[in-house]
Order: C-alpha cells, then sequence, then structure tokens
C-alpha cells in the first residue's frame, strides 16, 4: 500500500473573501477564509490551501489575520502563498498559524530562496507552486499570477526546486485552470517522472473521474479543488468515498 492520497480544498483570498474565478479572472465572492476551512476541515479535507490574490500590502496584512484567525480552529495542515517574497515573509505566516508557505513568482526571481527556507524552516514548510502553460510539446513557467512567460522549462524548473530543498510542488495547468475540462494528465506525468517529492494537481477538475484520473494515471499525490466544492457540487467525504470505492487508498 501507497500513502493514502489528500484531497485539498483550495481557497483563493482576496482582500480577506474568499473568491473564485476561470484562468484567474472573472472572480465571484464565496464567503469567509476561516469558516470554509473549518467547514471542509470537518468534511474530512486533508489539508487547506489558501492563495492570498490581493496582490496589494493591505491584502499581505489582511491575510496575517486571515492565518492566525483560521489556524485556531483549524486541525489539519494550513498552506498559505500568494505574494510571499522572503524569508520573513515565511516567518511572518508560520508564525501566524500556517503549517506550510507556497511561493512562486518569488522562487523564480530570487533563486536561493527556496534553499534558504528550506534550511531554516525545513523543506516541509516548503511548497512551489508551479504554473504551467503548454508551448508546443513542452510546458513553460509562468508567473505572476499566470501573465508573465519565463522561458523556463517546467520539468527541469521543478527538479532544481526539489534539488534546492522544496518539500512539495503544487502543479497548475494554466491552460485547464477553472475550465473544468479535467487536469492536464500528460503534465502530472511528466512531473511524476521527474521529481520524487510530492506532487499537488491542481487547475481543471470538473468531475470526480477527473480527481480520479489525475491521482492514477497522473500520478499526483493529491489533488487540489475549488469549483467542484465551492459550488456545492460534492462534499470532500463524496469525493473520497468514491475514490475509496474505486480503489483509491484516502483517510477517513
Amino acid at each position: 500500500m501507497g500513502l493514502a492520497k489528500r484531497i485539498i480544498p483550495c481557497l483563493d483570498v482576496y482582500d480577506g473573501v474568499v473568491v473564485k474565478g476561470i484562468r484567474f479572472s472573472n472572480l465571484k465572492k464565496i464567503g469567509d477564509p476561516a469558516e470554509l476551512a473549518v467547514e471542509y476541515m470537518n468534511q474530512l479535507a486533508d489539508e487547506i490551501v489558501f492563495l492570498d490574490i490581493s496582490a496589494t500590502p493591505k491584502g499581505r496584512e489582511t491575510m496575517v489575520e486571515v492565518v492566525k484567525k483560521t489556524a485556531e480552529n483549524l486541525f489539519i495542515p494550513l498552506t498559505v502563498g500568494g505574494g510571499v517574497r522572503t524569508i520573513e515573509d515565511f516567518g511572518k505566516l508560520l508564525r501566524a498559524g500556517a503549517d506550510k508557505v507556497s511561493i512562486n513568482t518569488a522562487a523564480v526571481r530570487d533563486r536561493s530562496l527556496v534553499r534558504r527556507a528550506s534550511r531554516i524552516f525545513g523543506s516541509q514548510c516548503v511548497v512551489v507552486a508551479v504554473d504551467a502553460k503548454r508551448i508546443g510539446g513542452r510546458w513553460e513557467v509562468y508567473v505572476n499570477a499566470g501573465t508573465e512567460p519565463t522561458g523556463l522549462d517546467v520539468i527541469e524548473w521543478i527538479r532544481t526546486c526539489e534539488q534546492e530543498g522544496a518539500g512539495e510542488i503544487l502543479l497548475t495547468s494554466i491552460d485547464a485552470d477553472g475550465t473544468r475540462s479535467g487536469y492536464d494528465i500528460e503534465l502530472l506525468q511528466a512531473a511524476r517522472m521527474a521529481v520524487d517529492i510530492p506532487i499537488i494537481a491542481s487547475g481543471g477538475a470538473g468531475s470526480l473521474q477527473h480527481v480520479y484520473e489525475a491521482l492514477t494515471t497522473g500520478g499526483a499525490d493529491a489533488a487540489l479543488l475549488a469549483s467542484l466544492l465551492h459550488y456545492r457540487q460534492y462534499s470532500v467525504i463524496e469525493i473520497k468515498k468514491w475514490l475509496a470505492e474505486k480503489g483509491v487508498e484516502v483517510r477517513f
């Protein structure tokens, strides 16, 4: 038996409110982050991810308060990302109650950040989020919320991140994000072949079958979910029961 596969609700937080968009735009309000996090924990979510998408200094301060408030009542791991640029940002969020910190643009801008953060806080605290866009037969790393190409090859980049001490890769397909047409399985497979650290599949879940494919054919260790959960299509428990019936090992 391998390790149990994880189901991780993702809450995009904009100035203290959870929102949902499609391909990173057209945001709709969903609710209060602390309340939703506890609701998903009670549905047996394995972890929670908060992504601060407000991109303003005001939003940053709000986020630290949101993390504090959430951590008081949350008893599963909480990962927080969005706008994290420095070791100080890592420290702030971890002290506020986050268990892991996710970095994306900053990891590309400052190649030493992953290494330094993993040395100071431990690699289990360092998640590198990678936004991947398909360009011909390969994938390119995009930064700045999926708007800016870097020229970096996704598979080479995640190898580098693993070598520098990242504990996990949160891999989002920009092409699939919010479309609910399924994860990019080829991308997941290529990533799985390249690194040994856990891979969280993100972007495109529209059905239970999609989640199953990401965790089996795609080889992902966890599935990040937003639309399926926020619009009450399924609860985490329903998703896990369905996966268990299909032979996927999950935690209850």
